[in-house]
């Protein structure tokens, strides 16, 4: 058989009209024959191997029996079955070639986006860690939009990925967009959902009018736009950048994401800027009430003043002790109020386990307590009276009562029992 080498070469040297087909085959170092056979035909030459016994086919029975029961038993379990001792490379490539007549393909549809149907979102974190405040260093996530049309990405560093701050920065770059798709689509984030949206999310998604679409385990193809903006990420805007802070880190990504928007994309014939034109015309406008995408809770303020979100801890008027106040926290600013009255107001920390104490608060508390120690001090009767006062005190004669005993007659049992 002939190579493909020799085959053009000869169709060459022959065409020129320069050489005899015995010169060729000279040149060549082929026979007069083969030089015939080669100008015989132009379709190219192929290797066909010569069929004959392999040391599979005694196995072969026995691997067809197998798969008519388990049609996608790996090889390697086939192998075990069937006692094979050979070349593992060799029964993979058998079982491959009989598999499909017990084990149907599954064949994928193609995917066709249409303007304004889904955007895909997904974390990324960063590779190298940053400092995030108070000398800690970490790698916050960051949450990736991605619209599955026209391929415009947005991305934002968050402090946490939990559930209020996912749907706190969703919000947000929704309202950057100026639009809201009819579909999210994440895969397994915990603080969206596992098979299901939780209720926060499912009650963001009420508020927009949209649809949270949680993916299936095993289905990298349906979101594999966003997948790969985390490698687009690692190429193009990590090298050769330096953090100072989170902040530092979102505003360099501001600057550079409309440089990515920008680049033209080969599979949608445009560039993603000019694109979300036609996804904007489709999507619906923004709703005129604003979803819940905070974190919220109710509790009675201690008598250290502070109160906790998430890690942390931040400090409150402690003029407030005792009493039931709001804390509501977004990806900036954590706000406590009692009965609709701001009473401390943070910035929001990214480091963990920090206590932020507003100096304010700290100077109302050394007051009060030393108002409180030269009260007790100079009027030590009015706290013992407080004390006295707090204490309940029951009324002897009512275990009298309940005993059956008749103080008026406990002297005649006296002198009857002497």
């Amino acid at each position: 058989m002939i190579n493909l080498d020799d085959w053009a070469k000869i169709r060459h040297l022959f065409s020129t009209g320069q050489h005899s087909k015995r010169e060729i085959g000279r040149i060549v170092g082929i026979s007069r024959g083969t030089v015939d056979r080669a100008l015989v035909t132009d379709r190219v030459p192929k290797y066909l191997p010569a069929s004959g016994a392999s040391s599979f086919d005694a196995f072969a029975p026995r691997v067809r029996e197998l798969l008519v029961k388990t049609p996608t038993m790996p090889a390697a379990t086939l192998a075990e079955r069937v006692g094979w001792s050979g070349s593992a490379s060799l029964f993979r490539a058998k079982v491959a070639v009989i598999r499909p007549e017990y084990a149907p393909p599954d064949p994928a549809d193609r995917l066709v986006h249409v303007p304004g149907f889904q955007i895909q979102c997904d974390l990324w974190f960063p590779h190298e860690p940053l400092p995030v405040g108070e000398g800690q260093h970490d790698t916050p996530p960051v949450l990736v939009m991605t619209s599955a049309f026209s391929g415009f990405i947005q991305a934002r560093m968050l402090p946490s990925r939990t559930t209020p701050d996912l749907l706190g920065e969703m919000w947000a770059l929704i309202q950057d967009a100026r639009a809201v798709p009819a579909h999210l689509l994440w895969d397994n984030e915990s603080g969206i959902g596992r098979r299901q949206p939780t209720e926060p999310v499912a009650a963001f998604a009420g508020s927009l009018g949209l649809e949270v679409r949680l993916l299936p385990p095993r289905d990298p193809d349906s979101k594999g736009m966003v997948e790969r903006m985390n490698k687009f990420f690692r190429q193009r805007f990590m090298p050769g950048r330096n953090f100072a802070s989170p902040a530092d880190f979102n505003n360099q990504l501001d600057e550079w994401l409309p440089t990515a928007n920008h680049r033209y994309s080969c599979s949608r014939h445009g560039r993603p800027d000019e694109l979300i034109v036609l996804d904007r015309q489709k999507i619906r406008p923004l709703p005129p009430v604003t979803p819940g995408t905070v974190f919220a809770n109710t509790v009675r303020l201690p008598r250290d003043y502070y109160v906790r979100v998430f890690s942390n801890d931040y400090s409150v008027d402690p003029s407030f002790t005792g009493r039931i106040v709001d804390v509501i926290a977004d990806l900036d600013t954590v706000t406590v109020t009692h009965e609709g009255v701001v009473i401390a107001s943070h910035a929001r920390g990214w480091a963990r386990h920090l206590v932020i104490t507003d100096p304010a608060h700290a100077a109302r508390a050394a007051v009060m307590r030393r108002d409180f120690h030269a009260q007790r001090a100079h009027r030590p009767d009015m706290v013992e009276a407080r004390v006295v006062e707090s204490v309940q005190v029951r009324d002897l004669g009512v275990y009298d009562e309940i005993f059956g005993v008749d103080h008026d007659q406990q002297p005649a049992l006296a002198e009857a029992a002497s």
